[in-house]
Formats: structure tokens, sequence, C-alpha cells
């Protein structure tokens, strides 16, 4: 049990129906590794002002494909902690125990997300507090609790509520010493919230006041891991595969449509993670997870294009971690140059090695971005080759 509570945040689970003889639900694995690529791709350009649209987040309203990332780890923890806790639910007097093991080790993801922003110089006076790491940890924990102590059909209200509840903090109570509520970056609900809870020293944005993982945005971050919590309890189901597959297709279409739906009204936008973009997002993971799940798993169509986002599925955290503290420490650790200026260690690899070799900055920025991703697929692969997992 131990073992799949540890599996359930980014980890890796078991499940039906070849899944139920190999013990291992590979679609997920598949999913999660496509997101770990994608998230490779999306946050390591060389120069961030030479960025392809395609692998960029959107401005602030609206949705690129970069945007799906993060709230495709949220889906995946939801489905992840309800194949690790199936067992568990049915047995209330081991509840405890299990919530005790899935609070160390969200706390150990919290902390981890710290420790990255701390990195290399450790200045505990300035650290950016919320994060990615920071959230996934806590809609684990929250997620776990309602797996264990709700029903499905409360998890949907609960749903339902934090979707309406949400858009109606943000678009109707007027923000302290602001005025009437808006959706802009430094003056909406949530950004103050942050500056008056955490100060803004501790933000993304130390200037302006504001941060894309904000307090008030958890909320609808675990109506994504809801999303997927519901995905899987469908899914582990009694009727027949293809009746399931085509259900759960049927829920990602409604998403989206009540998504864009919602647009007009409740802009899509991931740094405020608004409703529609809870739904929007989260239909386009529905319909992944459900096509993966009748490719891989009930058909079982495998090859080599699924070894290449195993290797990164399985070691998805440790990927996660050691790529964002390695691309931390290369762009703060710095020397003097002879004008006094600082010269960024990161900045001189790219300007050196990559920017004279191209005419298009566009091109450079995008090679960079590749090489990364190709050293973090060797190591990966050494790791799948060897069957080495690292967890939390």
């Amino acid at each position: 049990m131990t073992q799949n509570v540890t599996q359930a945040a980014l980890g890796t689970t078991g499940a039906r129906p070849l899944a139920e003889a190999s013990g291992r639900l590979m679609s997920l694995d598949v999913f999660r590794g496509m997101a770990v690529l994608l998230m490779l791709l999306v946050n390591f350009p060389g120069d961030w002002h030479y960025y392809y649209a395609p692998i960029s987040h959107a401005g602030w309203h609206g949705f690129h494909l970069a945007d799906l990332v993060f709230p495709a780890f949220l889906y995946i923890v939801g489905v992840s902690l309800v194949y690790a806790l199936a067992s568990v639910r049915a047995q209330p007097g081991h509840h405890t125990r299990a919530l005790v093991r899935v609070g160390r080790r969200a706390l150990v993801m919290v902390l981890l997300g710290i420790l990255i922003m701390l990195l290399p110089y450790f200045y505990f006076t300035s650290v950016r507090i919320p994060g990615v790491l920071q959230r996934i940890g806590v809609v684990f924990l929250l997620g776990s609790v309602l797996y264990l102590k709700t029903s499905w059909r409360t998890q949907a209200l609960l749903l339902v509520l934090l979707l309406a509840g949400y858009a109606a903090l943000l678009q109707l109570v007027p923000v302290p010493g602001i005025g009437p509520a808006n959706l802009e970056p430094a003056t909406n609900l949530g950004a103050w919230l942050d500056r008056t809870v955490l100060g803004n020293g501790h933000l993304h944005d130390d200037q302006l006041g504001w941060d894309p993982e904000s307090l008030l945005g958890t909320l609808p971050a675990l109506g994504t891991t809801l999303l997927g919590m519901l995905s899987a309890q469908w899914l582990r189901g009694p009727r027949p595969a293809a009746c399931r597959v085509r259900w759960l297709l049927w829920a990602g279409v409604a998403a989206l449509g009540l998504g864009l739906l919602w647009h007009p009204w409740f802009p899509i936008n991931k740094s405020l993670w608004t409703s529609s973009f809870v739904l929007y997002s989260g239909g386009w993971c529905i319909l992944l997870l459900a096509t993966l799940y009748w490719v891989c798993d009930v058909r079982g169509r495998r090859g080599a294009w699924t070894t290449l986002f195993l290797v990164y599925g399985v070691n998805a955290f440790s990927v996660f971690f050691l790529s964002e503290a390695v691309e931390r420490v290369l762009t703060r650790l710095h020397r003097k140059t002879p004008t006094g200026e600082k010269l960024y260690l990161r900045d001189w690899l790219y300007q050196t090695h990559f920017v004279p070799h191209f005419v298009n900055p566009y091109h450079a920025s995008l090679v960079w971005d590749l090489v990364y991703l190709l050293f973090w697929t060797l190591l990966l692969y050494l790791l799948y080759r060897k069957r080495i997992i690292i967890k939390v």
C-alpha cells in the first residue's frame, strides 16, 4: 500500500483489462509521459523572447497546447489516487493510516517544490512559496481524503460547487483596496489574497504582486483532480470496456463544449485557473485518457511509441524535479564581467554555443530546447532499461 500511495502523486498504478493481468495501467503511464515530454518542450526554450507559438502559453485569456501540461498532471493525480487507494477505500479501519502516508508524501512534495525555489542561494526572505509541486501536493492530499470519505456523487456535486463558487468569487466579490471584481493579473481577488497572506516577496511576480499558482486558484485546481477521480471511478466500473470508453469520450466532448460555452462570460485562463479552463482542459484530458485506455489497455496496441512515453511516465516526478532544479541553478549562477555586469551560466552557454550557429533566433532557441530534451531522454532511458524508478 505504501508503494501505491507513493505512485498516486505523479506515480504509477494498477488497473484493467489487459492492465489487470499486468497490474499496471499502461495508458496512464503513457499519458503521464506525454505530459512530461511536453512540459520539457514548453518550459526550457533557449530564449523566452524567441519562442514558437505552438509550444508557448497563451498570453492571458485563451488556450495553447502548452496550457494543457499542468492540468494534465492534476488530472493524472486524480486518476492515479483512485487506483492506488481503491483497496483501502473498502476498509474504513485503514483510512487513517493511509491518509497519514498520503499526508507525508504531500508534505514532501510541497517542501521539494519550495526547495527548487530556494536553489542555488537559499534566500529564504524572498523565496517563492506557491508553485507547481506545491499545488500538486495539496490537491493530492485533498483528493485522497475526498476519495476515501465521500461517494462519487458527492465528488461530482463538489466539482459543480467549486466551479460555480470560484466563478462567483472572482467575478462578483469586490477586491479590498482596489475596487470591483476583475480578472486582471495583479488586481483580481486571488492576487489580493496572495499578497495579504504571503506578501509580494514570496510570489512569482514580486513587483506587481501576483502568482499563477495562487492560493485561491487551488480550489478550481482541485476540480481538475476531481475530474480525474470521477474518470477513474467510471473506468473501474462493471460495464464492458467499449461502453466505458464510449461514455468517457462523450464526457470529454461535453466538458470541452461547456468550457467553450462559458468562455465568453468567464474566460479560459490558465493563470487564474478559471472554471471554464477546468472544463476545457479537463475535456482534452478525458478524451486523451479514454483513447489511450482503449488503444493500450483494451486493444493492447503497444510498441516503440509507447516506450518513448513510458520512459518519461515511470520517472515523471524525478525528471520534473531534476530538470527544474538544473534550470534554476543554470539561470542563477553567475560571474561578474569586466564591466560589472552579471553573466549567468545559462546565458553564456546559450550565447556562446548556440546563437552564433543560427541566423534565425527562433531556431537557436528551439535547438537549445531540443538538446535539453535529448539529455533527459537519454538519462531516463538508461533508468528505464535498468528498471530504476525514483519515487518520493
